[in-house]
């Protein structure tokens, strides 16, 4: 993977221009981008943005973002380029992608014995013997800002002015009048064209001009304007990654002309519009993360968009989104009123009315667009923060932190449809392999690859020194479990045998090294074992087995599918029968965290950790006696905790088929956990809970992780009647469901593969219906 810029240099063909046209897409004209209020699939404001976190509006296309804010007098744009990392190789300080850097021989041995004999030590405890100061891991970092002066804009808004997004087409528009004539701004971040591409018109000619220039909080690049172009150029002053944006502006009619200053003038103009192109030197390639210089790359995008009209170029843009976004609709009962979306969510109480059935349909969509948004092929996955950052310290570095969140990331992308979003998961994963195997090597002793609490673009793959969150050897097993699913979600040996399962394979066997017997009960366990970020460390904590259970149990039904070598297929059947499966039940009731029986009925952390076989795995079943237990567990930890622990709530209480809880951990996030733009917030800020929440109304309405697809599993009954189009469940299949009193009335199925099939709804006598679905072919229930 070089920068995301370098995947492609040249626009889509004329074809595709062509049939995006043919498609009916609008082209720009004077009036304001999604005008109505009452499009249910629109994010809009009466106000411009004054915070980035809380107000701006994202725009992107996996490797590039930005966020609008609106301003009438200053435009801002908030750029990104998502490989843009301090850190890593040549950074300040030396980096050792988190390895140990001398070889500490007996000191993980020593930790383990230590808990054989005294049952429990502290984190800090634990930190002190293997934890590392951090040396080199970097942070994301903002590209920048770009700012467009308008002179005579008006200072504040007046009853015109409206700001939005539209998710359907992915743009965001500014639309005011001022002084008789009506002003209008769109922007969108095109995936085909590798382009951030802006608009500025007016209903009557000469009335558009403004002064482009970026600026940086670094002072580490030079700007340079000639002609209609504008040029950043530097290198992180922390590790040397040289960084290019090139923007061009063309007008319609007026003058565009460079300024000493690096600034982009446009004085007179009836329109004008800009494409802004960037990349970085970065590879993913180990050990030195470096590839080309950006420039030949980000020059030949930007030339090959302006070449094109805008109206191309758009419409291009329009034709790439929705192909991914229109694949879903949901229907709930939504009627949105004439209020803003920042009205809308400060009004929402999680009761019956349409308005709040209208946010509730928004939100699962905008984590859909969030998705598409941030997490395109040929760029780095989903981080902490999608794409989207204003900071050169954001929080957590916005890293991968792979004790859920880069995998709460992608939870929604099977079964909302948006299986293309994946590719840079499974790329960036693969990429941890080879430094994952150092890891191994030198903290464990053996085969294998890990990876630990959190990681970066750099193959940091071991530990720091964070007592409560710095060692996490599972992640690596978890990672995986997503490219499984894909692989069950789709059903392509070829890619079961080439991307999922030698990363399965890999990771399994670094547990059928590491894993140990326990001399309370002689099962196999994980020690030292961590529940992230909560209570002590042990031998076999609930999560810990659960993780290891779902890696072996998911690699033993690969390595049969792909009829991979008996003797392999023999250990793991051996250890998956001694091993410890992490399912026990407690005194009162619940499902133990660990081993022993400690768990307190008061704690309320946000982290449910031993929960995982529940979900995102596949180890608990609705109605088991473990099902039950984890019902216990989970009303027990409350209805509170962060955003993104909201959202996995959602998750939980749909796999326990109760809805109506379900539906309320979804109005507890609407109503405390996110900001005026729809973001989830922890706080600050992290994308997670927007991608869990959707992840969450997916299952009310389809689960398939056991074999059978259920039907309006979890439904709530503040949903009695709807319609969802387009979701994905294992198999290879895509349904339609129509429902009326909280009860199917009628599901259409497209089946992708040949194989036999199980329904589950109350729409078949006996709940039940099995039958031999063909590639290719459609069936609808009941029968016309």
């Amino acid at each position: 993977m070089t920068s995301g810029i370098s995947r492609r240099t040249t626009l889509k063909s004329a074809l595709g221009v062509t049939g995006a046209l043919a498609l009916g897409v609008p082209a720009l004209s004077g009036t304001a981008i999604a005008a109505d209020p009452s499009d249910e699939l629109t994010l809009w404001y009466r106000t411009p943005a004054a915070d980035w976190e809380r107000e701006s509006l994202p725009i992107g296309s996996g490797a590039l973002g930005a966020s609008v804010f609106g301003t009438l007098g200053t435009e801002r744009l908030t750029l990104n380029e998502k490989s843009l990392w301090t850190g890593g190789p040549g950074a300040g300080g030396g980096y050792d992608h988190g390895d140990w850097t001398q070889p500490r021989p007996g000191v993980l041995a020593s930790v383990q014995q230590r808990l054989d004999t005294e049952g429990k030590l502290t984190p800090e405890a634990v930190a002190a013997e293997l934890g590392q100061p951090k040396h080199g891991f970097g942070a994301y970092q903002v590209f920048g800002d770009l700012e467009l002066a308008v002179p005579g804009a008006p200072t504040a808004p007046d009853g015109s002015y409206r700001r939005a997004l539209d998710l359907g087409q992915a743009v965001a528009g500014v639309s005011y009048t001022h002084q008789g004539v009506a002003y209008t701004r769109e922007f969108f971040a095109s995936y085909p064209g590798d382009v951030i591409a802006g608009r500025f018109a007016a209903d009557q000619p000469g009335k558009v001009g403004f002064t482009l220039r970026y600026t940086s909080p670094r002072d580490d690049f030079s700007a340079t304007a000639s002609g209609d172009r504008l040029t950043v150029r530097g290198a992180l002053q922390d590790n040397g990654l040289r960084f290019e944006a090139q923007i061009r502006v063309r007008t319609s009619g007026g003058s565009v002309s460079a300024g000493a200053d690096g600034t982009l003038t446009v004085s007179g103009a009836d329109s004008a519009w800009f494409v802004l192109a960037a990349g970085t030197d970065y590879a993913d390639t180990f050990p030195d993360y470096r590839g080309d210089d950006p420039h030949a790359a980000v020059t030949a995008a930007v030339d090959a968009a302006a070449a094109h009209s805008y109206e191309e170029l758009r419409a291009e843009h329009v034709s790439d989104h929705r192909a991914l976004f229109d694949r879903v609709s949901l229907d709930i009962g939504q009627q949105t009123p004439d209020l803003s979306t920042d009205q809308l969510l400060a009004g929402y109480t999680g009761g019956t009315s349409a308005a709040d059935r209208a946010l509730e349909a928004l939100f699962f969509q905008y984590g859909r667009y969030l998705l598409i948004a941030s997490s395109r092929a040929g760029s780095l996955p989903a981080n902490l923060q999608g794409v989207w950052n204003n900071v050169t310290n954001p929080p957590w570095s916005a890293d991968y932190h792979v004790n859920i969140n880069l995998q709460m990331n992608y939870w929604l992308a099977e079964v909302t449809n948006l299986a293309e979003t994946t590719a840079p998961y499974d790329r960036y994963v693969e990429s941890m392999r080879e430094p994952g195997r150092r890891s191994a090597q030198k903290i464990f002793g053996s085969a294998g690859w890990v990876v630990n609490n959190e990681t970066n673009p750099y193959g940091f793959t071991g530990v720091h020194d964070w007592a409560t969150s710095f060692w996490f050897p599972e992640a690596a097993a978890w990672l995986t479990q997503q490219m499984y699913d894909h692989y069950r979600f789709n059903g392509s040996t070829d890619y079961l045998r080439s991307t999922a399962y030698p990363v399965m394979k890999e990771a399994a066997e670094f547990w059928l090294a590491n894993l140990r017997t326990d001399p309370r009960d002689g099962t196999l366990v994980v020690t030292p074992s961590y529940s992230p970020e909560h209570g002590d460390f042990t031998a076999g904590a609930a999560m810990s087995q659960q993780i290891v259970h779902d890696l072996f149990t998911s690699t033993l039904e690969a390595a049969r599918t792909l009829g991979d070598a008996p003797d392999f297929r023999t250990r793991l059947e051996n250890a998956l029968g001694a091993l410890d499966p992490g399912l026990r039940i407690g005194s009162w009731g619940q499902l133990q965290e660990w081993k022993t029986d400690v768990d307190s009925r008061t704690d309320d952390h946000r982290h449910v950790s031993h929960l995982f076989g529940l979900h995102p795995g596949r180890q608990i079943e609705a109605g088991s006696e473990w099902a039950e237990a984890a019902k216990v567990s989970l009303t027990a930890r409350g209805d509170g905790g962060t955003g993104w622990s909201k959202a996995w709530k959602i998750n939980f209480w749909a796999r326990l088929r109760d809805g109506d809880h379900s539906h309320k951990m979804l109005s507890e996030q609407l109503k405390s956990s996110t900001l005026p733009n729809l973001w989830d917030t922890h706080p600050p800020f992290q994308i997670d809970g927007n991608f869990g929440a959707t992840s969450g109304v997916a299952e009310m309405l389809v689960q398939s992780q056991h074999g059978p697809i259920e039907i309006l599993p979890a439904l709530p009954g503040s949903w009695p009647d709807g319609r969802v189009t387009g979701l994905r469940a294992r198999g290879g299949v895509t349904l339609d469901i129509v429902w009326s009193g909280g009860s199917a009335s009628r599901i259409t199925l497209r089946a992708s593969r040949t194989t036999d099939l199980t329904l589950r709804s109350t729409l078949f006598p006996g709940g039940e219906h099995t039958f031999r679905a063909s590639a290719g072919q459609t069936y609808v229930f009941p029968q016309p």
